[in-house]
């Protein structure tokens, strides 16, 4: 029998399996067979119980990959460092920079990793990998660095700044997707996609010579997306034509409907405690 890479949804806004409880962040657990790698860590309140309830180990966790510097993809590393033998963390250097979100009075809140998470990731692992440029994990498993911007349609989703003013927006250097090759093409796993979910899957295509993509899954930060901007999104992805597509987290109930309707034949439910299995290429 050949290997299998496996993937469970371990936090997302919504739950597939008894025991887990919702919370809004993103959560995967990959196991390849041969590693075992955590990307994002939700808020932290449901990690440890998600995992339980659905048999993930995270005490084998081997390596932490961070998507980027949100709260709601970060707060749960302390717990997740705590139980685990000192992983190594893969990260952008900007997923330690403050982060606010503004709304339209101009109010700011602070959205970004929490301090005990930084703490932790000074104390509890084993090496922190700076991603600035594309990074391998293990034999099959890739991180992006950082996306180059090519769409014109595409923004970060929303009002994000890097201070408490909002003068400064957030140009999101940090976020990063992952993603292995399988039997039938390359699996993409997303956090927000605030690089923009098109810009993603063209870099990746690039970095993978244009193999075909099979599966996308994660945060794909439509939200607040324009008319054109779903338009032009289900244009490309058709173009893509990935036979897995799971949208979670901040792709928002309107447009993770329309995405629905768009590819009904190729919907996956990425719930917490949805779970998938790729084989090797």
């Amino acid at each position: 029998m050949g290997l299998k890479t496996k993937i469970t949804v371990v936090v997302e806004n919504t739950v597939a399996v008894d025991g887990t409880i919702p919370e809004h962040g993103i959560c995967f657990w990959i196991d390849t067979g041969a590693t075992r790698v955590v990307f994002d860590t939700g808020q932290g309140g449901a990690l440890l119980n998600n995992a339980r309830a659905l048999g993930v180990p995270l005490e084998q966790a081997e390596s932490v990959a961070l998507s980027h510097g949100h709260y709601d993809h970060t707060g749960g590393l302390k717990a997740l460092l705590q139980v685990a033998e000192r992983p190594k963390v893969y990260a952008h250097r900007a997923v330690f920079k403050p982060k606010y979100a503004c709304n339209a009075q101009g109010q700011s809140r602070s959205i970004g990793m929490p301090a005990l998470s930084m703490e932790s990731v000074r104390e509890l692992t084993r090496d922190l990998i700076l991603t600035a440029g594309p990074t391998q994990i293990a034999d099959s498993l890739f991180v992006t660095g950082e996306i180059p911007r090519v769409t014109e349609f595409e923004d970060t989703g929303g009002p994000f700044f890097l201070d408490h003013g909002c003068s400064r927006p957030d140009p999101f250097l940090d976020d990063q997707a992952l993603f292995f090759e399988s039997s039938r093409g390359v699996v993409v796993l997303l956090g927000c996609a605030h690089a923009g979910v098109i810009n993603t899957l063209l870099y990746i295509r690039e970095l993978t010579e244009g193999r075909p993509i099979h599966a996308i899954m994660g945060g794909m930060h439509l939200l607040s997306a324009s008319r054109e901007r779903m338009d032009r999104t289900v244009e490309y992805l058709s173009r893509i034509n990935p036979g897995l597509l799971g949208p979670a987290h901040c792709t928002g109930t309107e447009a993770t409907t329309e995405l629905r309707e768009a590819f009904s034949s190729n919907w996956f439910p990425c719930h917490a405690g949805a779970s998938v299995e790729f084989d090797a290429p």
